[in-house]
């Protein structure tokens, strides 16, 4: 067994196997999430994730690990090399937080923001870790190719409801890209757009946060990237996953290779719907999530949505202690 696979059927083997909590689910980063000196803790402490990164190391054929570990961080931003950083960091953490018994229960749910969905998909069986690597490595790629070859912006909206943003969306041109809470959305496109549409929410009582990508992503600028991209999942092998992951593009649970499979290939160009899925999850009866991975944006803002749960985070050595009841 290579160093890969037995770093995979580690984390897959030991979640599946936990006796399930149906009131927990475990949720994922996405890029923007990424810092320089992400997991290096975690490498020096737990066996686990140090064979994640190394794992990582083997199949790109590149030193990841050190690029997490001691950047630069303005390479270590860059969306070639973000996406398959933050997965691998989610990944170690997951893998350190089973081997110590941070963790001890199987969920019964798994989400992932936007890049975090392939996290979840590993941590779900439907993808192994080799395979969601090459993946995200491969995204990573044809985003930001993308986003030299039709630049775009984004940018955060604070303060509005979805119907204002969905009037500021119609009126200036730009899309609506990520429904992160009830009073949290992103809108993408060209630059003048984006620009429009910042000032037109000003106008009605909102707070505009540019945000530092190098493309409008989950738009139709990403059109040309994500027909590039659906070769690379074709071709890719994906299985039942063992344990739902609630899909970005639909805001329901992927219960089946096809539909992991459309999924994947809709994500690049259709909006995130993340406040979509956590009332889904909760109005499922789950009452806990725990954010696995570098950062705590997720944990953040579902304090917005469902201020009513339990949400903490597993972002490093130094984490939380494990509530009683996981």
């Amino acid at each position: 067994m290579t160093s890969t696979s037995s770093s995979t059927r580690f984390i897959t083997d030991k979640l599946h196997q936990a006796p399930i909590d149906p009131k927990l689910a475990l949720i994922f980063p996405g890029q923007g999430s990424q810092s320089v000196g992400m997991g290096s803790d975690l490498y020096q402490l737990s066996a686990a994730a140090r064979q994640a990164f190394e794992a990582a190391d083997a199949v790109l054929g590149r030193a990841l690990s050190k690029l997490c570990f001691e950047g630069p961080e303005d390479e270590l931003r860059q969306t070639a090399n973000a996406q398959p950083a933050i997965m691998v960091a989610s990944l170690a953490c997951l893998a350190a937080a089973l081997e110590t018994g941070l963790l001890g229960r199987r969920p019964a749910f798994l989400a992932g923001h936007s890049l975090g969905e392939y996290t979840a998909l590993v941590a779900a069986g439907s993808l192994t870790f080799e395979d969601a690597l090459l993946l995200v490595n491969e995204r990573g790629r044809v985003m930001d190719e993308a986003g030299l070859a039709r630049p775009g912006a984004m940018a955060a909206l604070l303060g509005l409801s979805e119907e204002q943003a969905d009037e500021v969306r119609r009126l200036s041109g730009a899309e609506l890209c990520n429904y992160n809470s009830p009073s949290q959305m992103v809108i993408g496109g060209t630059p003048s757009a984006v620009q429009r549409a910042s000032s037109l929410a000003r106008e009605r009582g909102g707070r505009v946060l540019p945000l530092n990508v190098s493309g409008a992503f989950h738009t139709s600028l990403m059109k040309a990237a994500a027909d590039e991209y659906a070769r690379a999942v074709e071709a890719a092998a994906i299985s039942d996953p063992v344990i739902p992951v609630v899909g970005n593009a639909t805001g329901r649970p992927l219960t089946s290779a096809g539909e992991v499979t459309s999924e994947l290939k809709e994500q690049m160009v259709s909006p995130v719907l993340w406040h979509q899925s956590v009332i889904a999850m909760v109005e499922a009866g789950l009452d806990t999530f725990v954010e696995v991975g570098p950062g705590r944006v997720l944990t953040s803002l579902m304090k917005r949505t469902a201020p009513a749960v339990t949400a903490f985070s597993i972002d490093g050595a130094a984490s939380l202690p494990r509530p009683s009841n996981v």
